[in-house]
């Protein structure tokens, strides 16, 4: 019976957008909701701005992972038009040049020409992209899937501090806000590092620091504009 390892490296990509997606949501969230709160505003306010933040922060998500995403998808297909030229104009050489990839990889010179003859046999746009460019099925980029899920991600990490403040009576939304929303970041960065196989605890004290300093710093300008008005 073979031996089979579960690797985690094909949760990269998406990983990385809904950690990120999510722990925006929280982060922006809960600091905005804070920073408007410290400048004495009535809780109806808190709600509209905190409502007005998850629709463009979610917009804003969605636009930049799409822009952000589509350029390397753009490059990606740059790069494999090259590859698809040369193959069509100099397939000897190109098979010479996958050979040598496997020859530095450790492969005897004879095993790595077979092994080049082969994958270029079966596929051999798809032998370069993955040896020689480094593109693979897991890592190409998809823009759409990374908008949706930055969005989708967002608006779940932004509904979290907002239902807590919309719940909250007014002399306790503050501290409540603060602290549930540290409770969902410590969370997330647990759960985001058990799928990707990192240690738990310290994924989670990484984004409750930096969750931490966002809303100390949004709720101290909220303080200061409310005191100088």
């Amino acid at each position: 019976m073979l031996h089979k390892e579960h690797h985690r490296s094909h949760r990269a990509g998406w990983l990385r957008a809904a950690v990120l997606g999510a722990n925006d949501g929280i982060v922006s969230t809960s600091s905005l909701i804070l920073g408007v709160a410290a400048a004495n505003t009535a809780q109806s306010d808190i709600m509209l701005a905190g409502v007005a933040g998850l629709v463009a922060g979610a917009m804003s998500m969605a636009a930049g992972e799409y822009v952000s995403v589509s350029s390397q998808a753009d490059t990606e297909h740059a790069d494999l038009d090259i590859e698809r030229k040369a193959l069509a104009e100099h397939y000897d050489f190109e098979q010479q040049e996958l050979a040598a990839i496997y020859e530095s990889r450790g492969v005897a010179p004879e095993v790595a020409k077979i092994v080049s003859e082969q994958l270029m046999n079966h596929d051999a746009l798809g032998a370069h992209a993955r040896d020689e460019i480094g593109i693979t099925t897991t890592s190409q980029a998809r823009p759409v899937q990374a908008a949706l899920s930055s969005a989708a991600t967002f608006t779940t990490g932004a509904l979290l501090p907002l239902l807590v403040a919309w719940w909250a009576p007014s002399s306790q939304l503050i501290v409540q806000v603060s602290l549930f929303s540290l409770c969902f970041l410590a969370f997330l960065g647990a759960i985001a590092a058990r799928a990707g196989g990192a240690p738990m605890i310290k994924a989670a004290v990484r984004v409750m620091f930096w969750g931490a300093l966002a809303m100390v710093l949004t709720f101290a300008i909220g303080r200061l504009f409310g005191v100088v008005t």
